[in-house]
């Protein structure tokens, strides 16, 4: 038995993360891609963001900068709030709500990051912010109003 997957899917680490991280499996979803890169970053796995990250997108250096930000970033939760298949079969959107503790101070990237499957494998490739009112429901799960908790 091992621990719960820091991506907050409920599951078994070895039974979710951690055979995509070690490469003994390959992501069948945008959605396990995208968990798998939320505990790249809490395990601090640079070699596995990048390999995930589409060509388009990837810089020369991209594996020191992602080392060198890990370093004083602690991950605290993950809540993917959707996930939409795109205008065709190898793209897909998936939107996430996730809290870290850097210096400090807690913060959150909320994000809708896009997806694009290429000879069978996911990749992401960027994200958005998407729009949130005051009033509508926090994207961390709390099920309050964003004004009444992360606003």
């Amino acid at each position: 038995m091992s621990e719960t997957c820091p991506c907050c899917s409920g599951k078994q680490y070895s039974l979710c993360c951690q055979p995509f991280l070690t490469g003994q499996a390959t992501p069948a979803s945008a959605e396990q891609l995208m968990r798998s890169r939320y505990t790249a970053y809490v395990e601090k796995n640079a070699a596995w963001l990048v390999t995930t990250w589409h060509s388009s997108q990837r810089v020369a250096e991209l594996e020191t900068l992602l080392s060198e930000s890990f370093s004083g970033t602690e991950w605290l939760g993950l809540n993917v709030t959707r996930c939409n298949q795109g205008s065709h079969q190898n793209e897909a959107f998936v939107t996430f709500f996730a809290r870290y503790l850097e210096k400090g101070r807690t913060s959150a990237i909320y994000e809708c990051s896009r997806f694009l499957r290429e000879d069978q494998r996911w990749y992401y490739v960027d994200g958005t912010t998407p729009p949130l009112g005051r009033n509508d429901r926090c994207p961390c799960g709390s099920d309050k109003k964003y004004k009444k908790c992360c606003g």
